[in-house]
């Protein structure tokens, strides 16, 4: 099936757009935007309502201005972000070419074997610039693309740390339950028969397992803000024996609304401290945050750009025909490997896996309302890609690492650009290539 008529080298069959030749996102026409929208088979007329189509259903995140209220991506200026094709020919960046390789990081024998098993030669840029900063005790700032590795930037050289520091505990704060267990896996692959142990701290989940795994004094406690202070305030968790600090994905752990969480725990650790701080973006309350918590840092920024550059980004004009349609068509494209589609709210994400799966799509959903288990499982299942299609809302967007994700389809609009940014970060992590649709009126 052909997808209106983008692909990722940005080849055209049709002569008018090779007279025309390519150009920049900057440099579109609106009238640029209709051919790259997939006619609809049929109209509303005697058919079925399509997805999100009753009044009312599926509003789009609104703010305001001067005029009333509208929702990002609204004006044809907005959408051009939502494209950036590949140009026919590309004048590539010189990869990057890192200063060590991981054998040559001053790592003990037992940590350089499982990092060996795990098949790791060259680092990624953060982790050959990080690395060795972390390893020297300062205090690192780092600022990176999604994809970039920087869990095990920061995972390895504490591993290091607690190894030649008996008695030494680490603190990791994430925003998402998710990221937090996936934290942890990593965590347990890299420290395989080490003889040290971390715990996962995070809300949704049952408080009493936790308490009593804290009971044991796990080396690396790796949570939410939410749920760190409520094991604080319980007397389960003492901050007062905690060495180091990671903070990962902090940007999105201010627009969650955990900053006074975060002041809160901070505050609870000894002044003296390691602390790691990691974020996709640098803004005022950042800037801030770091002015506060750290000395001295060494900042490492690897970004290069907003959107990745493996990432083709396209729109499809939706106007009066079946939303829903247009995405199932799209679906049984067998390119569409491995889905990841973000609609705006709970309801939405679960209703709309449900049709999916009336339409036999395999899908599932990930979004707040579903249990800390029930999301864990759905994330498995898409992984191990028993599951063609995950529906989910913002929740998704940010930190976590799922494999080979083909295409990111948009299916309501995001709040805000930077939102935009994370969701299509799910796909072409790392190396590989992928696609990013979003559906527009």
């Amino acid at each position: 099936m052909q997808i209106g008529r983008w692909n990722h080298q940005g080849s055209n069959s049709s002569g008018a757009n090779k007279q025309r030749g390519r150009r920049n996102s900057d440099d579109l026409r609106p009238e640029d935007f209709a051919q790259y929208a997939i006619p609809a088979r049929g109209g509303r007329s005697g058919g079925r309502r399509g997805f999100g189509e009753r009044r009312g259903a599926f509003n789009r995140p609104r703010r305001a201005t001067r005029g009333g209220f509208r929702a990002f991506g609204e004006t044809e200026h907005e959408i051009q972000k939502f494209i950036n094709r590949a140009p026919t020919q590309v004048e590539e960046e010189a990869p990057y070419e890192p200063k060590h390789r991981f054998g040559d990081f001053p790592f003990l024998p037992k940590l350089k074997e499982n990092i060996e098993k795990k098949g790791y030669d060259l680092p990624t840029p953060i982790q050959d610039q990080t690395i060795p900063e972390i390893l020297a005790g300062r205090d690192v700032v780092g600022l990176a693309e999604t994809g970039s590795g920087k869990t095990a930037a920061f995972l390895l050289p504490l591993i290091q740390k607690v190894m030649l520091l008996p008695g030494e505990r680490v603190l990791i704060m994430a925003p998402t339950r998710e990221l937090a267990v996936q934290i942890e896996q990593e965590l347990a692959s890299f420290a395989k028969g080490l003889g040290f142990r971390g715990m996962v701290a995070v809300g949704g989940a049952n408080i009493m397992p936790q308490i009593k795994q804290l009971k044991w004094d796990p080396t690396f406690v790796i949570g939410t803000p939410g749920r760190l202070k409520d094991l604080m305030e319980r007397k389960a968790l003492d901050l007062s024996n905690f060495g180091t600090v990671v903070l990962d994905e902090a940007d999105r752990m201010l627009d969650m609304g955990f900053i006074d969480d975060m002041r809160f725990i901070l505050g609870k650790m000894r002044a003296e401290r390691h602390t790691l701080f990691f974020s996709a973006t640098m803004g005022k309350d950042i800037e801030a945050l770091i002015g506060d918590f750290l000395k001295e840092p060494v900042t490492i920024s690897v970004k290069k750009r907003e959107t990745s550059a493996n990432v083709d980004q396209d729109v499809i004009r939706i106007g009066g025909a079946d939303k829903f349609e247009k995405l199932t068509e799209l679906l049984q494209d067998r390119d569409f490997t491995r889905t990841l589609v973000f609609v705006r709210t709970k309801h939405g994400a679960e209703r709309l896996a449900k049709m999916l799966s009336r339409e036999r799509i395999f899908a599932d959903s990930i979004h707040g309302d579903k249990s800390h288990n029930a999301r864990l499982r759905a994330l498995e299942a898409f992984k191990r890609g028993k599951v063609q299609v995950l529906v989910a809302t913002d929740v998704a967007a940010r930190g976590l690492d799922i494999p080979e994700v083909s295409h990111v389809i948009n299916y309501d609009l995001p709040g805000t650009y930077e939102d935009y940014v994370h969701r299509i970060g799910r796909t072409g992590r790392a190396s590989a290539k992928g696609k990013a649709l979003t559906f527009v009126d």
